[in-house]
């Protein structure tokens, strides 16, 4: 009789532990379900934002950047069609200048647009370092994920880039991201011989020629899951002693590890001096024209390569509200026929072909 009851008693546990563990299965599969449930409402490249007339475009000014960022904003409102939203991380000697200029644009487009001006906000500790990494404040975008916590995604642009097409344009691929993608950049060089990663780089760095960082598609979100600024700190202690180029350098060593979190668009969105000074080696412009030109180095105001200061000039004079055609691209044109002696210059059309497609010129796909 005994025996029997024991086997009763053992045959109720084992009962009750039967229940219990497949209400515990039951319980983890609907948590999983709802994370995958989650995780893909985070990573669809349909979001709502993207969909959104409102575009935001983010830069850095510091030092003797006012300038820059204020013509690279007009090249922006020039050409854009959707609402643009711009944050302006700026040191606090260029924080009334910019106020000035663009509630005084703000005004003139009756509202055409909406800015934020921030203060910089490095990481306390070792934020001195952070703020002397390569150029002045450079470094700062690294940071962007935890700066702007409000902000889904958006375009990061360095101070020396100027658009030759609507933000738009750029902001599209966005929608071209697959459900782990949460940035997107340009090739840092497209011919091996003349590359600077593979040839000097002491860090390793995205594919075979590095990645580089001035035109930067931000998704923030997943920028914030992946827990991007974790990754940036020690990666900095790791290879600061052989790292040239600051902050792109890390986004390379990040992208190197991760590569599949990184989207690539043609070198046309990130045209440099490197594209063309030697021979033309930036294919995509040729067919489809420049669509943002980023005067690294220096070169908007260099004789180097003079087509870059030239367009650069002839932004900067610009004033909005005045005719495109007449007060800007006829000056550009101009311009360009006189430097069709030097390298870049040969190539003038490769940086016209966007300005006439969008004021609806005709123009031949030479």
């Amino acid at each position: 009789m005994k025996l029997k009851m024991r086997l009763y008693l053992y045959l109720d546990v084992a009962v009750i532990i039967s229940i219990f563990v497949i209400i515990f299965y039951l319980y983890s599969i609907k948590q999983i379900s709802q994370k995958e449930q989650l995780y893909s409402e985070l990573s669809t490249t349909e979001n709502l934002f993207y969909n959104n007339n409102e575009l935001v475009v983010a830069v850095v000014a510091c030092g003797d950047r006012l300038n820059e960022t204020l013509t690279l904003i007009k090249s922006a409102l020039m050409f854009s069609k959707g609402y643009l939203n711009f944050i302006v991380i700026a040191e606090d000697k260029l924080k009334e200048n910019l106020n000035e200029k663009l509630s005084e644009w703000k005004e003139f487009t009756h509202n055409g647009f909406s800015y934020r001006i921030l203060p910089l906000n490095f990481p306390t500790k070792d934020g001195s370092e952070w703020m002397k990494l390569f150029k002045p404040c450079a470094a700062q975008r690294l940071f962007l994920p935890d700066v702007l916590p409000d902000v889904d995604a958006l375009l990061y642009m360095d101070t020396d880039t100027l658009f030759l097409t609507p933000v738009e344009s750029i902001w599209r691929y966005f929608n071209k991201f697959n459900a782990s993608q949460m940035a997107a950049l340009a090739p840092e060089h497209e011919d091996p011989a003349i590359a600077w990663y593979n040839r000097f780089a002491k860090h390793p760095y995205y594919g075979k020629l590095g990645v580089n960082s001035g035109v930067m598609l931000m998704n923030l979100t997943r920028m914030r899951l992946f827990k991007w600024t974790e990754y940036v700190v020690p990666i900095y202690k790791k290879y600061k002693l052989h790292i040239t180029w600051g902050d792109q350098d890390i986004i390379n060593i990040i992208f190197h590890y991760h590569p599949g979190k990184l989207f690539i668009y043609s070198c046309r969105y990130n045209y440099r001096p490197d594209h063309c000074m030697y021979s033309s080696i930036c294919k995509a412009a040729e067919k489809n024209g420049v669509a943002v030109i980023h005067g690294s180095r220096g070169f908007f105001h260099s004789e180097k390569q003079p087509i870059f200061k030239e367009i650069y000039n002839v932004f900067y004079s610009f004033q909005l509200g005045s005719d495109i055609y007449r007060d800007f691209y006829q000056p550009v044109e101009a311009h360009l026929d006189t430097l069709e002696n030097t390298n870049c210059g040969k190539l003038k059309n490769v940086f016209l072909k966007n300005i006439r497609r969008y004021l609806d010129l005709d123009f031949d796909n030479t």
